[in-house]
């Protein structure tokens, strides 16, 4: 180790080490997007805080078995200072009194990846580094010795955005088994390809699962949900720009997405009758009052600020439908 590494590895704060987490985990880039991201299942409360560690222009960290935290945030460091993940990973690893235990994986921003399972990580445990398609996938504490392989294949032929993809991989590692004590929580995360120095803007996807019987299953609901939300957004961001046509066609595709969600099909009915699609506009708005009367109050209100025609007789026409709807 060159002085410049020794010197950084003494800067890094040491966190208190947590519990044993057990868990299978994913870390990866996409190659075509510069996305970066980290996905996680374990039977652990709110594994989401600990294992995964993600920063935009950076790279992702899993730190999991016996955990030591430091992994995560150190190693987000090390990479930032310019270190390779698989440096970084190393130095923190001389610095460690009990390497054997834990298991870590890391990649930078540029795709080098690296990852470590100690001899005493408990059985069946090991990881699959895929150095040339920049993603490693980890396992500890599972039924069998199956979960890693069936990650990697199912993350290497998986279709979609990255967090698709790492998705599919905790899906396939739950198919053949997982951890043999069952399942408790999931979380996410996905990171743009550069830094704006706003990790709210920069965080694309970050979801956590804390104490569920199915875990992925909500997680997989929830991911939906954060699609069409971030859908309406744009809406909302194209009608602060005047742009009505992209707001419409963000707010249906929102709607279409997440049918069950009474505010996206709002947004979209509104979107649709200062659209002059009037006739599909009251069909939607009906189907909202019929499903919660709340939604009525705001239509005057919308017209006061603009983002409803201000006309007594269209507002009446929309108000109406309230009536309408509780006779059906």
């Amino acid at each position: 180790m060159n002085a410049l590494a020794v010197l950084a590895l003494a800067a890094l704060p040491t966190l208190p080490p947590t519990p044993l987490v057990a868990t299978y985990s994913i870390v990866a880039r996409d190659s075509v997007t510069g996305e970066i991201g980290c996905a996680v299942q374990s039977h652990y409360f709110s594994v989401g805080p600990i294992v995964p560690w993600v920063e935009a222009g950076v790279g992702a960290v899993a730190t999991q078995s016996l955990v030591l935290v430091d992994y995560g945030p150190n190693g987000l460091e090390l990479m930032r200072k310019g270190f390779s993940a698989p440096q970084a990973l190393e130095m923190l690893k001389l610095g460690d009194a009990n390497p054997n235990v834990r298991q870590v994986a890391m990649i930078d921003a540029q795709g080098r990846v690296a990852g470590h399972t100690g001899d005493h990580c408990i059985p069946d445990a090991g990881m699959h580094v895929g150095v040339g398609r920049q993603y490693s996938v980890q396992a500890n504490l599972m039924a069998n010795a199956q979960v890693w392989p069936a990650m990697s294949k199912a993350y290497e032929s998986a279709k979609g955005d990255l967090a698709e993809r790492m998705l599919q991989a905790l899906e396939a590692a739950e198919r053949v088994g997982g951890d043999i004590r069952g399942r408790q929580s999931a979380a996410i995360v996905v990171v743009k390809a550069q830094g704006t120095g706003k990790p709210w803007v920069d965080r694309t996807m970050d979801l956590r699962v804390e104490d569920h019987p199915q875990p992925l299953v909500e997680l997989r609901r929830l991911m939906r949900l954060r699609r069409a939300y971030n859908l309406e957004d744009a809406g909302d961001n194209f009608i602060a720009a005047g742009k009505t046509a992209e707001a419409l066609k963000a707010y249906e595709e929102a709607a279409k997405l997440a049918p069950d969600i009474v505010e996206l099909q709002f947004w979209a009915a509104v979107s649709m009758y200062t659209n002059h699609r009037e006739a599909e506009a009251r069909t939607t708005f009906r189907r909202v009052f019929a499903k919660e009367r709340r939604w009525v109050d705001l239509v005057p209100r919308l017209a006061k600020v603009g983002l409803f025609p201000n006309d007594a007789a269209k507002i009446r026409d929309v108000t109406s439908l309230a009536s309408s709807s509780a006779r059906r």
